[in-house]
């Protein structure tokens, strides 16, 4: 194995040991990711749907919000995704806004449908127009309601993402 393949490979295991923790913890399913930056970890995290009472508390998702927070930044340039498991839409998702150059990941999302956590409905749901989801999202015009984003274009310097 070469050198670079090892570098990986040390993160990856991490994110797969994390994954454990979530089970030994009984705090949500079989996932861990760990952020890294220059060979620095950032920010690890485990799954913790179960105890944290949120949806949203996926092991990709909590640690890159803890190295925003350690970071005091919202822009991850440069950092790299260790996944116990291929991320989920929303994951994946967070890694983009993020700013997350590559992600690398030991199980497939078909080895997790396999087990339960199946995400094949939501891409395929994804790739609907909103009206036609299983959960509809529709458009109501709304007099002013574009002008709170005119306000925020118009301040100079604003910061993007």
């Amino acid at each position: 194995m070469n050198a670079d393949a090892q570098f990986h490979e040390t993160f990856l295991r991490r994110a797969v040991e994390l994954s454990r923790r979530s089970l030994d913890t009984g705090e949500g399913g079989p996932f861990g990711a760990v952020l890294v930056r220059n060979g620095e970890v950032l920010a690890e995290g485990w799954n913790r749907v179960i105890a944290a009472n949120d949806p949203t508390a996926h092991a990709e998702v909590l640690a890159i919000r803890e190295a925003c927070r350690a970071q005091s930044a919202f822009r991850l340039d440069g950092s790299v995704l260790y996944a116990s498991c291929e991320p989920c839409p929303m994951c994946l998702a967070a890694a983009y806004w993020a700013g997350v150059e590559r992600i690398y990941y030991a199980n497939t999302r078909d080895e997790a449908a396999a087990i339960g956590f199946c995400d094949a409905e939501l891409y395929r749901e994804l790739a609907l127009p909103g009206e036609a989801r299983r959960v509809p999202a529709r458009r109501i015009a709304l007099d002013g309601a574009f002008e709170p984003m005119e306000l925020w274009a118009a301040i100079p310097g604003r910061v993007l993402y």
